[in-house]
Formats: C-alpha cells, structure tokens, sequence
C-alpha cells in the first residue's frame, strides 16, 4: 500500500497543491511553521477521518475560506482515491471511489497509517489519556467495529454525565444509560484485552532487539472494570455500586474511559521508575509494534508518518528504527536531514516546502 497523489485546497496554509509521491520514501524539508507537518495531517485525515493535531475541523480550513477539501490516490492491489471536505458548519462528507462513504468505519479501512511525533515518545510517561488514544486509534483501524462500539460509548456516556449534573435525579433514568454504557463498554473491554495481549507479545520481541536482550518489556491492560466471561452484566453491577458516588461527583467514575496500560522492563514500573532512555525506548517499541499487528491483522503494510521525530532519537534508536521499515511507505517531516542516518532507506523524494508551497 502506499500513496502516489495528493491534492489539497484551502487546507491549512495550503491554497492549492497537488503532489505526487514516491511509493518508498518522501522527505519534507524546511524550516518551522511553513506547512510540513500540516501535509502530514492532510495525509493523515485520508486514512482516520482527523486530524492528530486537533479535535475541531474547522480548525484546518483555510483562514478566511469556506472548507477545506483533501484527495488522496493510493494503490493496494488497485488504485484507490479518497476523498475528505469539511466547510465552516464542521460538516464533512466522505467520498471513497467517488461513492459518499456511509459511515466513518467505511474509512477507516481503506488506508492504514501510523504517526510517530516526538508526542509519542513521551506516551509512557504522560496521563492515562494519551494511552488510551494510541490504543483507539490502533484498533480503530484494525477493527472498525471498535469504531462503531466507542463512537456510540462516547455519545452513551456524554449524556449519562449530563443527566448526574440534573437538580433532581430519577435511577430509573440512570439504569437506562447504564445499559447503554454496558452494551458498548463491554465490547471494548474485550477488544481491548485481546489487543494488548497480542501488541505484548509483539513489543516484547522488538524491545529485545533495540536493547541487545538486555530488557524484557511486558505490557498489561488495567481496565476500570475488571475482564470477565459476563463483562456485560459485571459492567452493570460495577455501574450499580459506584452510583452513589456518581451521583453526588456528578460524573461516571468506571468504565473504558478510565482504563490504562501498565508497561514493565524486567519487572519494574517504567512510568513511574524508569529514566527517560528506558521510557523512548519503550515508546518506540510500542510504535514499531503498531506498524507490525497492522501488517499481521491487515495483511497490508501501513503508511509510516514520521513527524519531526528523527531528532528526538539518538544515533542507536535511529538505525534501529530505521533498520525496521523495510516495504513500508514513509514520509518523514525535518529542517535538516543527516543522508547518512537514511542511506539504507533505498530510494528517496525531498520536498523542499515554503509557506505553503513546493519549491523544488
């Protein structure tokens, strides 16, 4: 899989561009502010309907334009063209091979893509948040039901919290959402589940490589709601014990959106106790692995974002890392580049980007 074209209008700080890409290995160069990592996001947006940078769409159209509109052909056994607009109202339509997608999880897979930014690296040590967004959007893509399931979770549990901030409470009315939320929140537990055991076991064998076998690294999913045989009904009562407390904090206190990832290096809690080294070292693991269970779940090669991350890794981690991306698409954003660190990266494209435009 990879992407041959782009072609954007009003997007960012991009008026029009159309780009063509080399199905290996693109380099944006430039310095600061002058659109590299907004190509990226515009990259980006084609595979997950939006972007990694902010939650409001609007904030991606063009100052003083009505929408933004984003065209992307890949090829994945034939050519495919997607297609994403958003105007001023956040309405955004969705055009895959010129039909209008349905649904977001219609999206979700046709193109495959990781983003790695210097953010990423600080994954293990940052809030519970942060981990559960790189574990949503790795299943989103590999299991667009997940989609379905944390889209209705979210709507579920925004109402839910709505209703505990009333004057006057009915638990006739609360029980009600607590189905709604134990319909869904269930499912993703167990998708969860299954996907860190599988993403351990792959980060367990790249973490070994990266430190010469120096370092066992395990990964444990730490739900809010413990995993059973009969999540569904253990998700109601847990529901039904906490709603006391949830009533009187105004706010749901159990559930997916409060699970977490425990990683260990030879037993030890890096979170809290592991140096820096220890903690890139393991975020790295966890971005290599991504790229992987794409590859075993989808049977395609995921495209590979790097933005601005090269830097941010030492001379060791960047072989390893680059040693890594053989038969993946990469697109890379820096103001400089070392051609020794990417020699072995084979053939290459350098863009050299200019508030908002290709220059050479």
């Amino acid at each position: 899989m990879y992407i041959k074209e782009i072609q954007l209008k009003d997007f960012r700080n991009y008026e029009q561009l159309t780009a063509e890409f080399h199905k290996n290995v693109n380099i944006f160069l430039g310095q600061n502010a002058q659109g590299k990592t907004n190509l990226l996001e515009s990259i980006y947006i084609t595979s997950m309907g939006k972007s990694f940078r902010t939650n409001k769409d609007r904030e991606m159209i063009r100052f003083g334009e009505d929408f933004f509109r984003v065209r992307v052909k890949a090829f994945k056994e034939e050519e495919l063209v997607v297609e994403i607009a958003v105007n001023q109202e956040g309405k955004k339509g969705i055009k895959i091979d010129g039909a209008k997608a349905r649904k977001m999880s219609q999206l979700l897979e046709q193109i495959y893509i990781v983003i790695f930014s210097p953010e990423d690296l600080r994954i293990v040590k940052d809030e519970p948040e942060k981990r559960r967004k790189f574990i949503d959007r790795e299943l989103c893509q590999i299991k667009p039901s997940y989609y379905d399931n944390l889209n209705r979770y979210k709507k579920a549990l925004l109402q839910r919290n709505a209703y505990l901030k009333e004057p006057r409470i009915d638990e006739g009315v609360l029980e009600i959402w607590d189905a709604e939320l134990a319909q869904y929140g269930s499912q993703i537990i167990a998708q969860r589940n299954e996907f860190i055991k599988k993403l351990s076991k792959i980060s367990s064998q790249i973490h070994q490589g990266i430190t010469n076998h120096k370092e066992y690294l395990e990964i444990f999913y730490e739900p809010s709601i413990q995993t059973c045989e009969n999540q569904k009904q253990i998700f109601i009562e847990e529901l039904q014990k906490c709603r006391r407390r949830d009533i009187r904090n105004r706010t749901t206190g159990k559930g997916p959106h409060k699970d977490d990832l425990q990683l260990k290096a030879n037993g030890i809690d890096i979170r809290n106790f592991g140096s820096q080294g220890q903690q890139r070292t393991a975020a790295l693991s966890l971005k290599l692995s991504e790229i992987r269970l794409i590859r075993e779940e989808t049977g395609e090669n995921p495209i590979l974002l790097l933005d601005d991350v090269l830097s941010e890794l030492d001379q060791e981690r960047q072989n390893f890392l680059i040693r890594s991306l053989s038969d993946t698409q990469i697109f890379i954003t820096t103001t400089e580049i070392s051609r020794q660190a990417i020699q072995s990266l084979g053939e290459i494209r350098y863009f050299n980007i200019e508030n908002g435009k290709i220059i050479s």
